[in-house]
């Protein structure tokens, strides 16, 4: 009769171990297979190449090119358009900092005339230039 009892009293023992091991291992895998995060240069060529794909092109004109402190890392060159989608005028900016081998930025003007990509659903997101498209007139 005893050897019926002795199990009993080891479960609770046994089931701490195993919800501690258990727990262990399901840290150990999260740890392992999550995401990393995404830099902010990788995020900004994600978004290049979906509008790339999916943006509709319409008329702009360059307003300015500026070149600004990044968080005081480095300097970042901006080109600053405008546009307009379904009577709605919009003005936007894009770092083209790491597009600069593509554009002569001497040569951006104001009233450069340019093509403008942006998305259908949400017309703010735009951009002027990536790595498959210029819309640049020079």
């Amino acid at each position: 009769m005893l050897r019926l009892f002795l199990p009993l009293h080891m479960i609770p023992l046994r089931l701490y171990a195993l919800i501690l091991g258990g727990s262990g291992c399901a840290l150990a895998a999260y740890f392992l297979l999550r995401r990393k995060p995404k830099s902010a240069e990788n995020l900004e060529r994600e978004r290049r190449a979906w509008l790339d794909r999916v943006g509709r092109i319409t008329d702009g004109t360059v307003i300015d090119v500026q070149e600004m402190l990044d968080g005081g890392q480095r300097p970042a060159t901006f080109l600053i358009y405008h546009y307009d989608v379904a009577g709605v005028s919009y003005e936007a900016s894009q770092d083209v900092t790491y597009l600069r081998q593509w554009i002569n930025l001497h040569s951006c003007r104001l009233g450069l005339p340019t093509s403008v990509r942006y998305d259908p659903q949400n017309p703010g997101n735009s951009i002027v230039l990536s790595e498959r498209w210029m819309g640049l007139r020079q």
